[in-house]
């Protein structure tokens, strides 16, 4: 008969013990677990993105669902455990479950410390610490409003990247005179600083909070320096605290956190911790790594398998911001008895410290190139004696073998020992083994395996060039599905596209053996996307329902409900009399917030959704099209006035952009597609960070291709120089044309060309025969696209879904009838 299981806390420790168990005897437990959220496990180190928008609350789930169900696991979820019975053995819950137990795991993590300041209690006073409290900050903020971030630690960087990736103006406040005091010295604080204020975070530092003011609600905060701002939300991530309450009243040991030996085990030899609630030797974690470290451990006690133990932990650090590289692990900071190894590039953005005792490391700072940090992490760990590495170390492992500047990021470089996920304790040998050992030829399935990868992500290049490096070719020919309906991936889907005949999507459902009948948000705008490619607007009928809500809504959607309505305006270039017409329009139908944005548009934002249809018709008798700002296709041209007004100007921008904006508008991309034309080196028009730029020298035209201006800057590759006009516009189309076919869907430029590699794109597009091939595939699809979709959406009738629905009483199934006279 199986001994019974069961855990308090549905968190990230708790699971990975059990997942870790379940690897060595499924058969062992009956398991049970109560979870306090109303979710399955999912991974908290990436709230941050979804705070950000750079990934769903469904990426970060774990386990889901059916991983509970396959593994006989028994989930309350919303239901928090209240009390534990020693004597009984068993648990209450606060639906009034009573659990018996052979064996109890307390896995209640940590609560976020709010300090009591006057004014904590008020409504918009919010902590950085669940999924209930980064949907409460979305909800809250607002772009008139300034957000207060109080805590210049990780939680607390992560929560103002986040706010400010909304574009909120946002306050960071933190006591300490640097921010990441814990992880960082003040020179790594600094260029952190430096990076992060270019994002919109204001900081404030060597203060705190003095007063949050307001009526019930959030409405002006007072800093101790004096200074106070009008805010509407003021979030705390100021540290952790274990959460031992109910371990306290079971009359568990607990100081800080609930005492545990090196078995994980409390004082009661049936209760065993684990995570950001114990304390081990004196030391509490909120890092996952040594979490993972202790779930190793005490899943073989649970299993009755020999361990020597958990001993303790290495603490190492990554910042989850995108384009940020940070690593520190160790005594960063030393004393007087050490000494420091420094190498700083500030113009670069590149530090690196390591802090040595007895010529050993013993601290780790890396800002700007963290290539290296699973090698510097090794020497630590093992206390390797540097003397003989000392004049190179800091150039890192390539250096030291002769080959500095040549393949000083090569997989082969790496020892089978180094560590790769620093999450999970992989190293590079487990992964190239299991590799090899249960035939993984995915990202996905090496993230199943191993866990390299799967907790905050920071990894995954490095696993993928595991892959490549391990499988070789065999690797290119393994994509991951791109969603549960399928095990297949965007190549082999386009390929079954291309050779086939389809009418529907559903066709390709059927074809391609779906696991489901209608598909999912994530497959049916792909495959819509790649019928279109294939048949062109003219042969195939675009499916509404496959679309994202802003291409169906032919608006972008706001936070709030309404819509942003966003007329075309030809290269950036207006009219007095548009400029009256828009004007008209925006009084007429009391737009609150009209914006001009970086594409050089006008952006009338706060359009209810009843107002979309008969404000399109005024645009549209007024001489507009739509803007297309919803769409993934052409947004905008952006222009400089070039030389027509322009002393330095060589050619004319301005004319260009309109002339390629009329070409390209209505046109459908993979993603987003945006186009500048400068007319000079100068580069007024931010060209070179666009999907195409174009620039004007004195003999022509510079092409430039894949460049990002979002929240990871890519700088265009150059492509080739043209002499004409006429060259300029052929390229436009074929390169356009080219990227619609080949790259997957939502895939920008920047990344499709990073994935097949610029060598690729210029093998295509310095061939005249295949530029014209795609140039005149571009100019037959136009034929049908550029149709304002504002003007035929009024015309098919399909902006009647916008008109509230109105039943008149008499006519109601459910109307009452009259009493019958």
């Amino acid at each position: 008969m199986k001994e019974k299981l069961v855990v308090i806390g549905n968190g990230m420790s708790g699971l990975r013990t059990i997942e870790d168990l379940l690897e060595i005897n499924k058969d062992k437990y009956e398991i049970t677990i109560y979870g306090e959220e109303p979710h399955v496990n999912y991974n908290r180190i990436m709230l941050s993105y979804i705070l950000s928008c750079e990934k769903t609350f469904e990426d970060t789930i774990i386990n889901h669902q059916s991983w509970y169900e396959q593994n006989n696991i028994t989930l309350n979820k919303g239901d928090k455990v209240i009390s534990i019975d020693k004597n009984n053995k068993t648990i209450k819950s606060q639906s009034g479950k009573i659990e018996s137990y052979d064996k109890l795991l307390i896995a209640t993590g940590s609560k976020a410390f709010i300090p009591k300041t006057k004014g904590s209690q008020l409504e918009n006073v919010i902590a950085f610490r669940t999924k209930a409290d980064v949907d409460a900050i979305i909800s809250t903020i607002r772009k008139d409003k300034t957000a207060v971030v109080v805590g210049g630690g990780l939680l607390g960087l992560e929560a103002a990247y986040g706010i400010a990736m909304h574009g909120i103006k946002t306050i960071l406040v933190h006591r300490s005179g640097s921010i990441l005091s814990q992880q960082l010295d003040s020179t790594g604080g600094r260029l952190l600083q430096k990076n992060l204020e270019s994002y919109g975070i204001e900081f404030k530092l060597n203060t705190t909070i003095d007063e949050i003011n307001g009526d019930g609600i959030v409405e002006n905060v007072s800093f101790t320096d004096g200074v106070s701002v009008e805010s509407n939300l003021v979030v705390f991530a100021t540290g952790i605290v274990p959460n031992t309450q109910i371990a306290k009243e079971a009359e568990l040991y607990t100081n800080k956190g609930i005492i545990v030996d090196d078995f994980l085990k409390t004082n009661d030899d049936f209760i065993f911790a684990i995570g950001e609630c114990v304390e081990h030797k004196g030391n509490t974690y909120g890092l996952v790594a040594p979490l993972y470290e202790q779930a190793k451990v005490l899943a073989k006690v649970l299993a009755n398998k020999k361990t020597d133990g958990y001993d303790g932990s290495t603490l190492s650090t990554r910042l989850k911001i995108s384009g940020v590289d940070l690593f520190s692990a160790g005594d960063y900071l030393g004393d007087v008895t050490t000494e420091d190894l420094i190498l700083l590039d500030e113009k670069v953005g590149i530090y690196k410290k390591l802090v040595i005792y007895d010529n050993k490391i013993i601290g780790i700072v890396l800002y700007g190139d963290t290539a290296d940090a699973s090698w510097y992490l090794k020497l630590l760990k093992e206390h390797t004696d540097i003397s003989d590495l000392r004049t190179k170390i800091l150039f890192g492992k390539s250096a030291l073998s002769g080959d500095s500047g040549h393949g000083g990021n090569d997989i082969n470089a790496m020892s089978d020992d180094e560590e790769v996920c620093g999450c999970n304790g992989v190293c590079k040998g487990d992964i190239v083994k299991a590799i090899k050992e249960q035939d993984l030829k995915s990202l996905s399935d090496v993230k199943s395996c191993t866990k390299a990868g799967a907790s905050c992500g920071s990894c995954l290049g490095l696993v993928e060039q595991i892959l490549v490096n391990t499988l070789g070719d065999e690797y290119n020919a393994c994509e991951e599905g791109i969603c549960s309906c399928t095990t297949l991936g965007h190549k082999d889907i386009k390929k079954a596209v291309d050779d086939g005949e389809f009418e529907t999507v559903y066709d390709v459902f059927k074809s391609l053996e779906w696991n489901t009948q209608d598909g999912c948000s994530k497959c049916r705008p792909a495959i819509n996307y790649y019928l279109l490619v294939k048949y062109n607007d003219d042969k195939y009928k675009n499916d509404k329902r496959s679309a994202l809500v802003n291409d169906r809504m032919y608006a972008n959607i706001q936070k709030d409900g309404t819509y942003s309505v966003v007329p075309r305006i030809w290269g950036g270039l207006t009219s007095p009399q548009e400029l009256k017409d828009i004007a008209n329009i925006a009084v007429k139908y009391d737009v609150p917030t009209v914006k001009f944005t970086g594409g050089q548009r006008l952006d009338m934002l706060g359009v209810k959704k009843e107002q979309l249809a008969p404000m399109w018709k005024d645009l549209n008798d007024a001489g507009f099209v739509s803007g297309q700002a919803y769409a993934k296709g052409l947004r905008t041209v952006k222009t400089c006035v070039g030389n027509t007004w322009c002393r330095f100007g060589t050619q004319d921008s301005m004319g260009m952009g309109v002339i390629i904006e009329k070409l390209t508008w209505g046109s459908w991309t993979p993603h987003k597609f945006k186009i500048a034309v400068s007319g000079c080196p100068r580069n007024c028009a931010e060209a070179t960070i666009k999907d195409l730029g174009i620039i004007g020298v004195d003999s022509g035209w510079e092409i430039s291709i894949a460049g990002n201006g979002g929240i990871k800057v890519r700088v265009t590759d150059f492509l080739c120089k043209v002499e004409t006009d006429e060259e300029l516009l052929t390229y436009v189309k074929a390169f356009m044309q080219f990227y619609r076919e080949d790259a997957h869907y939502l895939e920008r430029t920047a990344h499709w060309v990073e994935r097949t590699g610029l060598q690729y794109v210029k093998d295509v597009m310095l061939d005249k025969q295949k530029v014209a091939y795609y140039a005149l595939r571009f100019e037959i699809s136009q034929k049908s696209a550029q149709v304002d979709p504002w003007a035929k959406a009024i015309e098919d009738g399909f902006t009647k879904e916008f008109n509230s629905i109105v039943i008149n009483p008499e006519d109601s199934h459910s109307f009452e009838a009259k009493e019958q006279i």
